[in-house]
Parts: C-alpha cells; structure tokens; sequence
C-alpha cells in the first residue's frame, strides 16, 4: 500500500521571494493535513518560483527568504531529495524509455528492497488509477488523463509528506479537467498531505475547497 503521511503540515514563516530587488511575493501561512492553499496571480508573480524554493531548487537569480518547516523539520538547509515534497507539474513527464509499471517502480524508495514487494506497490497504484492492465504499457500511448493519473501515483510511490501542484491541469482539455482534478485532490486528501497548487484558473481553486491567496 502506498505510504500515507502521518498528518504533517507545511508552514511557510515570513517566506519572500525577491529579483533584481523587487519583492514578487510574501507568503506567511500553514497549510495543514488534507487541506489545499491555491495561490493565483499573472505570470512572473512568483508562484512557481515559490514552488521551486519550497522543494529546494530555486533558481540562484531569485533571492529568497523564510523558513520551510514540514511538520517538525526545518527544510532550508536540506538538499531537495531529502525534503519529501512531491511535485506535480503541467505535463506528466513521464520517461519515454520506461514502461508505464517500470515509471513507477523507479518512484518507489530504497527502502523497499524486495522486488516482489515494489511490483505489488506498483500494482495496487495502478488499480487505484484504474489502469491495472498497463503495466507494459508504453506511455506515449496513453491518453492525457491517463499520463495524469500515472504521474500522480508515480509521486505518490515516492511517499511525499507534502504535495506541490504547478498548474497541472492547465493542458488537459475541459472535458478532462474536473475528472483529474477530483482524482488528485481525492488522492492526496486521503492521504492527509498539505497541498499547495499553483494556477491561473479560478476553476481549479473552487475545486480545492481550501483558501486562495491572490498575488
């Protein structure tokens, strides 16, 4: 079964975001356990820049300040593969050598040593996604939603305390657009992790259910 958080929440304390001197954004909130903060604004308004400072790969040309804490660990210093923040972006990015099963296999952590034991995780993500048979799938067969859910399972097998959202729904066509939206939020809920999306679309922020902070 795929790991579910233990209730952490994601606490942004007096986080800024700078370039070239001017303040893009200033963020002071907690998001907790199954609840989603969206953030709207243009483009160039720091959204995604937040993002990237969260999971630890800010861009140097941005100056950026605050502390990170997930739970009760202090995020700053630490390099992004051992912060635990999933991230969830436009496009599903899913290796185009790889098979569907052998995508999510590569998100399943080193400590699950067993092979037979990372193919029954990998298995029971793909029934969660409705897409059971399509473990020797190659992904460029498969629709836009399905590329979706396969992304979302895929970071969810890596067992993030926290969830990042960048404007992942913006290429889907909108007949597509509330049904992955519901599967994501359903999803990450369920598994009690702090959601932060990022979006231009005040259809998605409806969706969330959570606060919206407009930049």
């Amino acid at each position: 079964m795929i790991e579910n958080s233990n209730g952490n929440a994601l606490h942004l304390n007096n986080v800024q975001i700078v370039l070239n001197d001017k303040l893009l954004l200033s963020v002071n909130e907690t998001v907790q356990a199954g609840e989603v903060l969206t953030l709207m604004g243009p483009s160039g308004s720091g959204k995604s820049s937040l993002l990237a400072y969260i999971a630890g790969f800010l861009d140097p040309v941005f100056v950026a300040s605050g502390d990170i804490n997930l739970n009760e660990t202090n995020l700053n210093e630490l390099p992004a593969e051992l912060r635990k923040i999933g991230l969830l972006f436009q496009d599903a990015m899913l290796f185009p050598h790889m098979s569907v099963g052998q995508n999510l296999l590569f998100a399943v952590g080193a400590n699950v040593r067993s092979k037979a034991e990372r193919k029954t995780l990998v298995e029971e993500a793909l029934e969660v996604a409705n897409l059971s048979d399509y473990f020797n799938a190659d992904p460029a067969t498969l629709s836009g939603g399905q590329k979706s859910r396969i992304a979302l399972m895929r970071v969810l097998l890596s067992s993030p305390q926290a969830l990042l959202l960048d404007e992942p729904f913006s290429k889907l066509d909108t007949n597509l657009k509330a049904q992955i939206r519901e599967f994501v939020f359903t999803e990450a809920k369920r598994r009690m992790l702090p959601i932060l999306m990022v979006t231009h679309d005040e259809e998605d922020a409806k969706a969330a259910g959570g606060k919206v902070i407009t930049l």
